[in-house]
């Protein structure tokens, strides 16, 4: 496995200055040579510019958060972080690599979640190469990799989970979404280890029903918020009706038998839990006539 190793390079002012120095020198000496025609000084100078010349290639730029992996033959021989001009080996093969927050939106999957309904999801992904040498080395195409293990964990996670919570304290795709979306980030990190990558963020952009049952599912949402409304009503409905009871008999306003009850009480839940207004009606008779 392969570890990243930072390389020290020289300062690349110090090596121009130096080679700008070397190559005047040697030109100066080469041309009084050719002017003294003696053969083995032109030979030796000559030989020396062309060092000197092959020197020039040990210059090499490095921007603001990017990085070169140096590699010598084949042989991976550390990574230069240092921004700006440097100087190192002219044989050291350099590339290129960029150590800045990148991010991408995976397309939108169709997978089934837990209880095997169709949905449609996607995720953004924010994430940084943090070790060179992982990520040039250890996989193929870093960039390309991130991207399959990222739709790969995706699609995992969104079937360890329902789309709706339809019981009390079970965690859903819908409404925990924070929560599945921090548990997504460990997971494509843990894919990603190998790569060299920091995931810095995972958050879903995209997360519906699939349109063959996005109509279906509507209608059941409907049916679940119009139930959860009349147990609402009803239970404070019946709340009314007890304290309305107790302050009768509590205050001695008048003595209820059970019967009465009964119809109070069935009179006030037909009003307290109707849709429409209620029309009153005056009854001028009695219970027992």
């Amino acid at each position: 496995m392969f570890r990243e190793v930072e390389h020290k390079a020289v300062p690349g002012f110090t090596a121009l200055i130096l080679l700008i120095a070397a190559s005047l020198l040697c030109g100066y000496a080469l041309r009084n040579a050719v002017l003294a025609q003696q053969i083995p000084a032109m030979l030796g100078y000559g030989l020396l510019d062309a060092v000197i010349l092959l020197c020039w290639r040990g210059l090499f730029m490095v921007n603001p958060n990017q990085a070169q992996v140096l590699q010598l033959f084949g042989r991976y021989v550390g990574s230069v972080k240092t921004p700006g001009l440097n100087w190192a080996n002219p044989f050291f093969m350099k590339r290129q690599i960029s150590l800045r927050v990148r991010n991408f939106e995976t397309a939108k999957l169709k997978v089934n979640d837990r209880n095997s309904n169709p949905v449609e999801i996607a995720a953004i992904v924010v994430w940084q190469v943090v070790d060179t040498a992982e990520a040039m080395f250890e996989v193929d195409s870093y960039e390309n990799y991130v991207h399959v293990q990222s739709e790969s964990a995706l699609r995992n996670l969104a079937s360890q989970y329902p789309y709706d919570a339809h019981q009390e304290g079970e965690k859903a795709l819908a409404s925990h979404t924070a929560e599945i979306a921090e548990r997504l980030q460990h997971e494509i990190q843990e894919r990603l280890a190998k790569a060299g990558v920091a995931v810095r963020e995972a958050r879903f952009s995209h997360l519906a029903y699939a349109p063959e049952i996005a109509g279906v599912m509507l209608r059941r949402q409907q049916a679940n918020a119009i139930i959860a409304a009349r147990q609402r009503i009803v239970e404070g409905a019946v709340g009314m009706v007890e304290m309305a009871l107790a302050d009768l008999s509590k205050r001695d306003i008048v003595h209820l038998d059970e019967e009465r009850k009964a119809t109070m009480v069935s009179n006030l839940l037909v009003v307290l839990c109707s849709e429409q207004a209620t029309q009153p009606v005056v009854n001028t008779g009695t219970l027992y006539r």
